[in-house]
């Protein structure tokens, strides 16, 4: 038996994984992809990301391996405008997930934790009204049953795990889905992630090593409507018709094809079950607009990984671990799960997204500090406490 069986080895599951096994724990990872794999993501991790894994791996080689981020553009309709830099000496990164996730599971591996890829999760063991491992696919296409003291379910936002157990939902609405690839030969990037709002849509780009730009178009689709079609021609028609945007792509050339995610919003009633703690994406899927998705991932496999290891210290309970998570969730992502409601509920509709310019045409300050916020930046009043210069 494992003290603790992962499902999914991207960052959440790969970070909680770090964590564990450099504390003695005898940790098993399966992952149902072969890295390196493309994973449809914005791209960036902002400096709220960079801290949470800078206190538990060395990121000397991500950094030397990525591009600087130095804060955000917003747009919106009627030629609004927001550039906002992080200030204090702060950055973020630019990394593909195709790079950034391997080389933090190759982290885990060197921990010590056991790590298997190409093993697809496909349910829960459960006895006694507890969950008490999991069930693999094996090569022979058999079920292969492998027991842990708790379970880390991280296995995305459409986690096998906890839509199996009843611990998450796709809400009737929002129903969006995200349409995205990278180009070449990008006009005006900078050194920042842009982010641009419009009535019924919000296209995302953001410059990558390599030479490439990230774009990622993000529409609603409910159940019902008419097939939005071929998803490259989906992407161009949208940039050719955004006179922020279409002379900036005159000479872009996409790069592969692109990748397809939706419906998007996830939302968990819970943050596990008796041996059961979800991470990631797992416990509830972030809206990417708000650029803070992989910090609150990283962040929440943190908490999970400090409460398994009290329980395994004898300072909590297993039976109660996830009432514990779930605690400390809400005391550090409360605040974070309002905000991104907010916006969420702001950019579904055309009259929201009308009044918000109209703010930021009036207080262009307003913008900045939710640019701010949402890079997981500490507020002015935060700065100042703290001795920070403002920027």
């Amino acid at each position: 038996m494992d003290d603790v069986v992962i499902a999914g080895g991207g960052p959440a599951g790969a970070l909680a994984a770090i964590i564990l096994a450099r504390a003695g724990a005898r940790v098993r990872l399966f992952e149902r992809a072969r890295f390196p794999r493309h994973k449809l993501c914005g791209d960036t991790l902002n400096p709220g990301a960079l801290a949470v894994l800078a206190r538990h791996v060395d990121t000397t080689a991500l950094v030397t391996g990525s591009d600087e981020i130095h804060g955000m553009l917003l747009t919106g309709p009627g030629g609004v405008a927001v550039r906002a830099l992080y200030g204090a000496g702060l950055a973020g990164r630019a990394v593909t997930r195709s790079v950034f996730d391997e080389w933090l599971l190759r982290q885990a591996v060197a921990a010590g934790a056991r790590v298997e890829e190409g093993a697809a999760v496909k349910g829960a063991l459960v006895s006694a009204g507890r969950v008490t491992g999991v069930t693999v696919a094996g090569r022979a296409g058999q079920d292969l049953a492998h027991e842990g003291r708790l379970v880390i379910a991280a296995d995305g936002r459409r986690s096998t795990l906890a839509f199996s157990r009843g611990l998450a939902h796709q809400p009737a609405r929002p129903r969006r889905w995200a349409i995205g690839g990278y180009f070449t030969g990008v006009a005006g990037c900078g050194t920042v992630g842009e982010m641009h709002v419009r009535k019924g849509h919000y296209i995302g780009v953001a410059p990558v090593p390599g030479g490439l730009t990230n774009v990622c178009v993000v529409i609603p689709h409910a159940v019902g409507d008419r097939a939005f079609g071929a998803p490259a021609e989906l992407i161009r028609s949208r940039l050719n018709a955004d006179p922020a945007l279409r002379d900036r792509f005159v000479d872009a050339r996409p790069e592969g094809d692109p990748v397809v995610l939706g419906p998007m919003a996830v939302d968990a009633d819970a943050a596990g079950e008796p041996g059961l703690l979800l991470a990631g994406d797992a416990a509830g899927f972030i809206d990417p607009m708000t650029g803070d998705g992989l910090r609150l991932a990283l962040a929440g496999a943190e908490l999970a990984a400090a409460v398994i290891l009290e329980v395994f210290a004898g300072r909590g309970s297993p039976e109660a671990a996830h009432l514990e998570l779930a605690r400390r969730r809400r005391a550090a992502f409360a605040s974070k799960w309002r905000f991104n409601r907010t916006l969420r509920s702001l950019v579904t509709y055309p009259q929201g997204v009308s009044a918000a310019a109209v703010c930021a045409r009036a207080v262009p300050s307003v913008l900045v500090t939710i640019i701010r916020y949402a890079g997981d930046l500490p507020t002015e009043a935060r700065r100042a406490k703290a001795g920070c210069p403002s920027s």
